[in-house]
């Protein structure tokens, strides 16, 4: 069994040369796009910490009313919210926000696209598809460590490590609504002269909405469950006080900080449900 151990693949090495390459060629390429993240990171932080605290509040019940014209889902909302400010959590609470804000941004303005790309090619989705797995499956610290290397500390690597994780939901939801669509619907636009690009905007879309509408939602839950990973690479928001606990062994301000969490997903699944029907 010795020639088996003797012969190891270099799949380290390998990953290493690739990123001492990366970090040698292509700094620029990184630094622009950190120069992007940061500023798309600043702007969604300044929208949400320069109001006054109520005034944001007012604003999502204001939207989840339009969203889901149910005075009881605005109530939980702004229960949740009135919470939130009683436990003192408002600024890492807006912090995390930031964070999943700007990761669905990233995440849908790529996964849409790269999702209907892939709905009309099945051969390459066959190829992307292992891709997608080993994205979903590697543990998300693995991710960490490159974020690291090219990105430094703060936000932006924390963002970047969401963003690999979190990228193949929005990706295979876009694709399975695309492919679901009947193809009797299909035939009948073609049949009446529709172009594929009309083809897609007229019919493919609209029938794939909801589909496309759980991989945000899905977009957001996930980007929620990498908020406490996400502060090991000293990104701000609600993952600080939990690591902090974590450390001390801080029972109370690990319940207090995780219960938190627990709440901003729940407030924001509620907002968005009218749109999976």
């Amino acid at each position: 069994m010795n020639w088996i151990t003797d012969t190891k693949i270099p799949v380290g090495k390998t990953a290493e040369v690739a990123f001492d390459w990366l970090q040698g060629h292509a700094t620029w390429f990184f630094d622009g796009l950190s120069t992007v993240m940061e500023t798309m990171i600043d702007a969604i932080l300044w929208c949400l910490q320069s109001p006054p605290p109520l005034v944001i509040v007012a604003v999502f019940v204001a939207l989840t009313w339009v969203l889901q014209k149910s005075w009881k889902t605005c109530l939980l909302v702004l229960v949740a919210f009135l919470f939130i400010l009683n436990q003192g959590y408002w600024v890492q609470t807006t912090e995390s926000l930031t964070l999943v804000l700007s990761a669905c941004v990233v995440c849908m303005g790529l996964g849409v696209p790269i999702g209907i790309f892939v709905a009309h090619r099945p051969r390459l989705y066959a190829v992307v598809s292992p891709v997608l797995d080993l994205m979903q499956t590697l543990p998300p610290f693995v991710y960490l460590i490159p974020a690291i290397i090219f990105f430094g500390l703060g936000m932006v690597p924390g963002l970047i490590a969401t963003v690999i994780f979190v990228l193949p939901a929005p990706i295979r939801l876009t694709q399975l609504g695309i492919v679901n669509t009947p193809s009797a619907l299909t035939e009948a636009a073609t049949a009446f002269g529709a172009t594929p690009h009309q083809r897609l905007w007229k019919v493919e879309l609209p029938y794939a909405f909801p589909q496309i509408m759980t991989g945000l939602n899905q977009t957001i839950m996930l980007s929620l469950s990498m908020v406490v990973i996400a502060a090991y690479v000293g990104a701000d928001g609600l993952g600080v006080p939990v690591v902090r606990a974590l450390g001390s062994v801080n029972t109370a301000l690990g319940f207090e900080s995780g219960f938190i969490i627990v709440v901003v997903a729940v407030l924001l699944d509620r907002m968005l449900r009218v749109t999976r029907k």
